[in-house]
């Protein structure tokens, strides 16, 4: 069974993007559909609750305020995330899915703090425009013909520097022009992350097809690429949104 943890999936066969009839195979149109439809839905939900939270009176002093909550709600969705990535295999299905939708939910809950620092217009604007650039890429890692396979490593090497330096960034250089920078570098990894894993997510139907596994397989392609799409909006945020202040 092919391993959604390792980036470079040549020995499980990713990088064969499929035959002539498997370009038509109603399964693996199936299956996309099925993934696009938990990642927007997933999107969706972590917007209403981002909004929602955010008008209520007590998100501020929760996610702005001292003490330890606002550290639970920054590091909630990474917990779920590691359940999710490590623990896929341990899973039902349905655990998987439920864990889905309670890591959107939290993550909505993290994400509503956007509100306080952006404007609405300029957080419409981003969304819209994120959405649009990510339709392009993933069409594109759909429909290619190229191996993507060999930019995983890259990538997911460029994420953790990107991590790495955000947070020297935020406690000992403090520089305007290195989260410039982070924010550019950022948006063009998370940009190669969506074609990469769009490729990903389609090889990975010829190997889970038929098996028990399919359903798993939807939900983690669905989280990956809804991780690339909120990065990608978070990072074009932080270049082009119209701050309150």
């Amino acid at each position: 069974m092919a391993n959604w943890n390792d980036p470079n999936m040549a020995a499980s066969g990713f990088g064969t993007v499929g035959t002539a009839d498997g370009a038509v195979d109603a399964g693996l149109r199936s299956y996309m559909l099925s993934v696009y439809n938990y990642m927007a839905s997933g999107v969706l939900l972590t917007g209403v609750v981002a909004l929602l939270f955010s008008r209520w009176s007590g998100a501020p002093d929760l996610l702005f305020g001292p003490g330890p909550i606002k550290y639970v709600i920054m590091l909630a969705p990474l917990a779920f995330v590691m359940v999710l990535s490590f623990g896929i295999n341990k899973l039902s299905t349905a655990a998987a899915q439920a864990l889905f939708w309670a890591f959107s939910a939290v993550m909505g809950v993290s994400l509503a703090s956007i509100f306080f620092v952006y404007t609405d217009a300029s957080i419409a604007q981003t969304f819209f425009a994120t959405a649009a650039a990510f339709l392009g890429l993933s069409l594109y890692g759909y429909t290619t013909k190229k191996d993507l396979s060999g930019f995983g490593t890259f990538l997911i090497m460029g994420v953790f520097g990107i991590l790495v330096a955000m947070v020297l960034n935020a406690f000992i250089f403090k520089s305007s022009a290195l989260d410039l920078a982070i924010s550019v570098i950022g948006v063009l990894v998370f940009a190669g992350l969506t074609a990469y894993d769009t490729q990903k997510i389609k090889s990975m139907y010829f190997h889970v097809r038929g098996s028990d596994f399919v359903g798993k397989s939807v939900v983690m392609g669905a989280l990956n690429l809804y991780l690339d799409f909120i990065n990608m909006f978070l990072f074009l945020l932080r270049l082009f949104g119209s701050s309150r202040n």
